[in-house]
């Protein structure tokens, strides 16, 4: 009995702890989501910094110190135009939301034409089939109230990525004197820097990918003379961050900012057109090629991941879930208790290649 036991009661325990971190980071979420995002921002600069170094003839002859200037400058930047772009976008949703209600009516009126409906539907119509629960002006508000407190987030993460930078020369000390065996000390220093390389490599590729997506969304609508321009190419940018549903909604969200921003059929198809082909290039040609399956994750688990932390933190978690799955490839395989659990979470159950 006792031999039969043992395996179960650790799976007991198992499930117990993983209810009990879930139910903490749920309820801590609001705390726990900026110091996220602030580490993965600087896994985003010490990627970039190595990416630096890989330049052909240039890169191995410039100063470490030099590479991760470059990269937190650029991360500054980037991050400092995001906020921009979001309060512009706030202007420009409360300077016009009155004429993009109107918008809306006409869309679903040109839709109630296109469909072969006799007697198209007036905005009081539509109020009162909807019970008086759709309001573009209140819609759009509250989206310009989100926005604005994720400026307050992006500010709250560059202040503890800029700490955790700092910090990060002490990490292998205070490692050294955490630990006092020796090669327990190694084995972590192995995992974060395992951690530190993949994750940083793939989210700084990610972030460049996303950039550019972003730039040919922005690029296309304001070549059409469409609004929200600037908030599609940054919701896109984000949205690329989530595996398999980002690419569908970075098709179905500049369309939707379109149509409630006024464009005509014509428009939006070759909208859509257009940025189905961007997706399709980028998912299919360029992700693959720059970064192949640099984290050996199986599709079914990042699926899982992806509605895991979607029900705990919703779309900031979406946009963490696979970086977080790749840690805890990561770290599993370095245990022996636990490699079991990273041959399942591995794509072909070869783990050598993630060392």
């Amino acid at each position: 009995m006792t031999e039969h036991g043992s395996p179960l009661q650790t799976l007991v325990h198992g499930i117990a702890l993983a209810v009990l971190i879930g139910w903490v980071l749920y309820l801590a979420r609001d705390v726990l989501v900026p110091v996220a995002y602030s580490t993965l921002l600087v896994y985003v600069v010490l990627g970039m910094t190595r990416q630096l170094a890989r330049i052909p003839g240039l890169g191995p002859r410039l100063p470490a110190a030099l590479r991760y200037a470059v990269s937190a400058t650029a991360i500054l930047a980037a991050v400092w135009g995001l906020t921009m772009l979001v309060l512009a976008s706030i202007a420009e949703i409360t300077d016009n939301a009155g004429r993009y209600d109107g918008a809306t009516l006409a869309a679903i009126q040109r839709a109630a034409g296109w469909l072969g409906i006799e007697t198209e539907p007036s905005w009081p119509q539509l109020r009162k089939m909807l019970f008086d629960r759709v309001s573009v002006p209140h819609l759009l508000g509250s989206t310009a109230g989100t926005m604005l407190g994720v400026v307050g987030t992006l500010t709250l993460v560059v202040l503890y990525a800029v700490f955790l930078l700092i910090e990060k020369r002490a990490i292998d000390r205070k490692i050294d004197r955490l630990a006092t065996d020796p090669e327990r000390a190694r084995r972590l220093r192995t995992v974060i820097h395992a951690i530190n390389d993949r994750v940083g490599n793939y989210l700084a590729l990610k972030t460049l990918l996303s950039v550019v997506l972003g730039a040919i969304t922005w690029a296309a609508m304001a070549a059409m003379g469409l609004g929200f321009a600037g908030l599609a190419g940054l919701l896109v940018g984000l949205l690329n961050y989530i595996p398999y549903v980002g690419s569908v909604l970075g098709v179905a969200v500049p369309g939707l900012l379109a149509l409630v921003g006024g464009a005509d059929g014509s428009t939006l198809l070759w909208l859509c057109l257009g940025l189905s082909v961007a997706q399709f290039v980028n998912g299919h040609i360029v992700d693959p090629f720059l970064m192949g399956n640099s984290l050996n994750l199986s599709p079914f688990v990042i699926l899982f991941s992806l509605a895991a932390w979607s029900a705990l933190w919703g779309i900031p978690g979406a946009l963490l879930a696979v970086p977080f799955a790749a840690i805890l490839l990561i770290v599993f395989q370095e245990f022996d208790g636990t490699r079991p659990l990273a041959v399942l979470l591995s794509r072909d159950g070869r783990l050598d290649a993630t060392r």
